[in-house]
């Protein structure tokens, strides 16, 4: 005896949310708002803007200001100079960024490290960033790119070697604070709970600790590293021919200064990615903070 076919069971769809009048009334409120805003915004810059540009052009010294920094002609005949220069900056800013990185993050470490026997390896981190920190990157530059060289203990290397090694001293010291107000920044209970679970000091700061830290001060890192960007340039009084040093030597073979017009507008499209980047980072962060999300 055949049964015949269970009937499928009717699949109860939802009802569709539909907004009451008042919601749209308050969405289109929004929305005119924003839009006000953005006209009104868009308007005070342009207003902002032409009076600039007419009193700049209507001072007196423009039209020699206008020959000395703002020379087409020049700039199109400097530039693949400068860009085979700025080509080593960004060599040395990406050795130097993976360098600050291991080293800063060694730093904070051993900063944050418990107990009476690290009191030593304490010591030399603070001593080290207190250092590093309260020197200028200039004089660093001048003191590593001139002073180890003196002592003859390795064979002739690169200016841009030594700039490199300067750079590294100097953020690494800024970094490494950074990531230590972050380390502390996490919870003791995330240390305590990864500890019960039986992992061991080592893997609850790899694992647990670190990645936390390194999210909270995400932004703060970047502003270093935007900071690092320009300092760059920097590696320039050590010899090396870089963006700077490249259009040094064209305005002494040209006597104008639009080179370093040049040279400065490369640096500002180099960074303004990182720093957009940086911006949005923060503001995630303080969204998530005002919602009352996990940062």
């Amino acid at each position: 005896m055949t049964h015949a076919p269970l009937p499928a069971k009717t699949q109860r769809s939802e009802p569709e949310f539909v907004p009451s009048a008042i919601e749209l009334e308050r969405r289109g409120y929004r929305h005119a708002r924003k839009r006000r805003s953005v006209l009104v915004s868009i308007a005070s810059t342009l207003v902002f803007a032409g009076v600039f540009a007419l009193v700049l052009v209507n001072s007196p010294g423009w039209d020699a200001v206008r020959e000395t920094f703002f020379d087409p002609a020049i700039a199109v005949e400097a530039f693949p100079r400068v860009i085979k220069g700025l080509w080593l900056n960004i060599q040395v800013l990406f050795v130097a960024a993976i360098g600050v990185a291991i080293l800063g993050t060694l730093l904070a470490i051993a900063r944050t490290l418990k107990g009476p026997v690290f009191t030593p390896l304490r010591l030399v981190a603070a001593g080290y960033t207190d250092l590093f920190r309260g020197i200028p990157v200039l004089l660093v530059l001048y003191l590593v790119g001139f002073g180890i060289p003196g002592l003859e203990l390795t064979g002739r290397l690169p200016a841009q070697f030594w700039g490199t090694v300067a750079l590294i001293l100097c953020y690494s010291a800024y970094v490494s604070e950074v990531l230590r107000a972050g380390i502390d920044a996490v919870h003791p209970s995330q240390r305590l709970a990864a500890r019960s679970l039986g992992l061991s000091h080592a893997k609850t700061l790899r694992l647990v600790v670190m990645p936390q830290a390194v999210r909270k001060v995400t932004p703060a890192l970047m502003n270093d590293f935007v900071s690092m960007q320009k300092d760059v340039g920097l590696i320039s009084v050590l010899g090396a021919v870089d963006a700077i040093r490249a259009a040094q030597i064209e305005v002494a073979s040209s006597y104008n200064f639009t080179p370093y017009v040049l040279a400065g507008l490369l640096f500002v499209l180099l960074s303004l990615p990182f720093i957009r980047l940086t911006d949005w980072l923060t503001a995630r962060a303080q969204r998530r903070e005002q919602i009352g999300g996990v940062v």
